[in-house]
């Protein structure tokens, strides 16, 4: 299953031929002329590492889509999570993938292309809480360190659990432990369809409520690459605004199960 969801709608949309190819020259700076160098990490959908060395997922074929646009041959370097943005900013990598947010702090020392999709909050609960005043008087859990969790402290106080991980999280929602959860929306709906998690747990995006910052504006993920590169910057932000005016990236985030919104990123911006 996991390999069907790695088949976004774009997938092969954009494959120049081999012949093509040949005779295609790119003005985009590379760290190797005519070579993209992608760091990415076992993040599915959105990045994945495969036995091959190869790379595949939504963040994937949004790179290689512009790489063929641009005549650039893609190299794929597996990474672990924690070294994925540093083999940008030490110039082993072009770019890198992996659902990373925009973020005031990241774009300090990357390059951040436009917005591929929503990286939202969600509720995870067995009584289908929408909303945030919803989880008022209950007893809430959520995963340390997310943009989200000093406004929920704010407003739940005693009644917010903090956990280490999402399946530490996970395991005291499904024993009743907490009344709800708190957690990124994209790693429960995926978990609940390809990992058996989750059951009996319907997981909704709330609606928007100035208490809790991410509401109203959730972090908008994208490609980071080598800060001050201007024609790569370019070169992803047009490819990027023409697979979202294409529908292609709406086709690949419902594909993979969620909801179409994720596509409708609006504006860019950043979040802190």
């Amino acid at each position: 299953m996991r390999n069907i969801m790695m088949m976004t709608a774009f997938a092969l949309a954009t494959q120049i031929s081999v012949a093509a190819a040949q005779d295609c020259k790119t003005e985009v700076v590379t760290i190797t002329p005519g070579k993209l160098v992608v760091a990415g990490y076992d993040y599915p959908p959105f990045s994945q590492t495969n036995p091959d060395g190869s790379l595949s997922g939504i963040d994937f074929d949004v790179v290689r889509a512009v790489a063929d646009e641009n005549c650039l041959e893609v190299v794929p370097m597996a990474v672990d999570p924690s070294a994925a943005v540093q083999a940008v900013v030490s110039g082993k990598a072009d770019v890198a993938i992996g659902g990373w947010n925009r973020t005031e702090k990241r774009v300090d020392v990357l390059g951040m292309s436009a917005p591929t999709y929503l990286d939202p909050s969600a509720i995870f609960s067995k009584d289908g809480i929408d909303t945030i005043a919803g989880l008022e008087g209950k007893t809430v859990g959520t995963v340390s360190g997310y943009l989200f969790v000093p406004d929920l402290q704010a407003l739940l106080g005693a009644n917010l659990k903090l956990y280490p991980n999402g399946v530490a999280l996970a395991q005291d929602l499904a024993a009743g432990r907490i009344d709800a959860a708190v957690d990124g929306y994209t790693y429960g709906v995926y978990s609940q369809k390809n990992a058996g998690a989750y059951e009996d747990i319907q997981i909704k995006i709330p609606a928007a409520d100035e208490r809790v910052g991410s509401t109203v504006r959730p972090p908008q993920a994208a490609v980071l690459y080598t800060k001050g590169n201007e024609s790569l910057g370019k070169a992803l932000d047009t490819g990027i605004d023409r697979l979202h005016k294409d529908g292609k990236l709406t086709a690949a985030v419902t594909a993979a199960g969620f909801d179409a919104s994720l596509a409708d990123t609006g504006e860019p911006y950043f979040v802190k």
